[in-house]
């Protein structure tokens, strides 16, 4: 269904740029386009396109049942559709086509928005339009020139046009737990356009402590939810505008810890084969609290991590995730997640037996974090979901298995905030 939506995007965004200026004479020379003779002006720019949910419209589908009756379903859209837009403006958005429209402009050879060159087609032009998109590169963040210039065989023309920033987005944080108070920072585009910042839903508000366009750094507030995205306040020309984060980040407050804040919670405890491994102060760690570390010697297969033999961890249905951090040794590693109550039990799972939700993929020398789904259901499995409580509902261990081979040096590896989640 997106594919099929994506083309008809193109197909009515097509339609809607040959009607707009089918009407428009072009000036040719063997079929070339070439313009009149004259210094070019633009007297505005004009939208030629906008994307629109109209909810009144309805599909009427037809299903036929096994013993031949027919089955009706009318749905309402809730696709955007792509319509033309006629509308004078001064500022645009970045990916959206607008028309440049004066005298002129059949010969152009160059456009640019704030010095970048612009990429337009010279077959949809004319002598009184040309229709150019915003790309991607088009510096945003003022002081900018805000200028628009046409180029053409006869000369140059400067137009007021300012490209408005794009909606904030996060693309990655240095963390995705919090407490009251850590500082989290955030890489993305658009930022320095964000005038607050909130956990979606709720009225806790998240403090900006210093930002650019690529990154910002954030204080994160007490709350009282589990997990949130974040929502934004952001400046878009003279409109205030919000928007959401895709990446959710969890309360460790409001977690169910085996191991955070630098300690093991809950009564776990370490359940590894090799020595020295457990929590340490002076470990590694990414809350700064340090981390428990995991040695695997070489050419061994071992088995590091956690238990709690009492009271255990009983199977609860509003568990929606496991997380965790992990810092990889000197190589590269594939660990195995085993459980005593997960398929294969607590033992030593080699990862040619082991589902995609079991394998624990640790990069050399990097921190990797991990947000593994549950299933919604103690008896159910999926490959891509974890099944903590396959065999029983009282669970005792979580560990990782690491299957040595020969020539393998001595590892450690290091994980942090590690728990479940509603």
């Amino acid at each position: 269904m997106k594919k099929i939506s994506k083309i008809k995007y193109h197909l009515i965004l097509a339609s809607a740029l040959i009607l707009a200026f089918a009407s428009c004479k072009k000036d040719t020379k063997n079929g070339v386009l070439v313009g009149s003779n004259g210094t070019p002006t633009i007297s505005s720019v004009r939208t030629i396109s906008k994307s629109t949910i109209d909810s009144s419209r309805t599909s009427t589908y037809h299903y036929y049942k096994s013993n031949g009756t027919d089955s009706v379903v009318v749905q309402q859209n809730l696709n955007p559709v792509v319509t033309a837009f006629d509308s004078t403006t001064t500022t645009g958005k970045i990916g959206n086509y607008y028309a440049a429209i004066g005298t002129h402009l059949g010969s152009v050879t160059k456009i640019t928005l704030n010095g970048i060159n612009v990429i337009f087609n010279r077959a949809l032009a004319s002598d009184n339009s040309v229709i150019f998109s915003i790309p991607s590169n088009t510096p945003y963040v003022q002081p900018q020139s805000n200028t628009l210039v046409i180029t053409t065989l006869y000369g140059s023309v400067t137009y007021s046009f300012t490209t408005l920033p794009p909606a904030p987005s996060v693309t990655s944080a240095s963390d995705y737990n919090f407490t009251s108070g850590t500082q989290i920072s955030l890489k993305g585009t658009g930022l320095s356009f964000v005038t607050a910042i909130k956990l979606q839903n709720t009225t806790d508000a998240v403090t900006i402590v210093s930002k650019t366009d690529t990154s910002m750094i954030v204080k994160m507030p007490s709350s009282t939810v589990s997990r949130a995205v974040l929502s934004f306040t952001y400046t878009s020309g003279t409109n205030s505008l919000h928007t959401a984060s895709t990446l959710e980040f969890i309360n460790i407050d409001k977690a169910y810890q085996i191991f955070a804040n630098g300690a093991l919670q809950n009564a776990w405890t370490t359940n590894s084969w090799a020595s020295p491994s457990g929590p340490s102060a002076n470990a590694p760690s990414k809350s700064g609290l340090g981390s428990f570390v995991a040695t695997y010697p070489a050419g061994g297969w071992q088995i590091e991590g956690f238990a709690n033999y009492y009271p255990s961890f009983t199977y609860d249905i509003s568990y929606k995730y496991l997380t965790f951090w992990v810092k990889g040794g000197v190589a590269d590693h594939t660990l195995v997640l085993v459980g005593d109550k997960m398929k294969g039990g607590d033992n030593q799972v080699q990862n040619a037996n082991a589902y995609a939700a079991q394998l624990i993929k640790a990069p050399k020398n990097v921190w990797t974090y991990y947000k593994i789904p549950l299933t919604n259901a103690a008896t159910v499995s999926t490959t891509t979901s974890l099944n903590f409580w396959e065999t029983g509902k009282t669970a005792t261990t979580l560990r990782f298995f690491l299957q040595g081979m020969s020539g393998d040096v001595n590892e450690t590896l290091y994980f942090d905030e590690v728990m479940f989640v509603k």
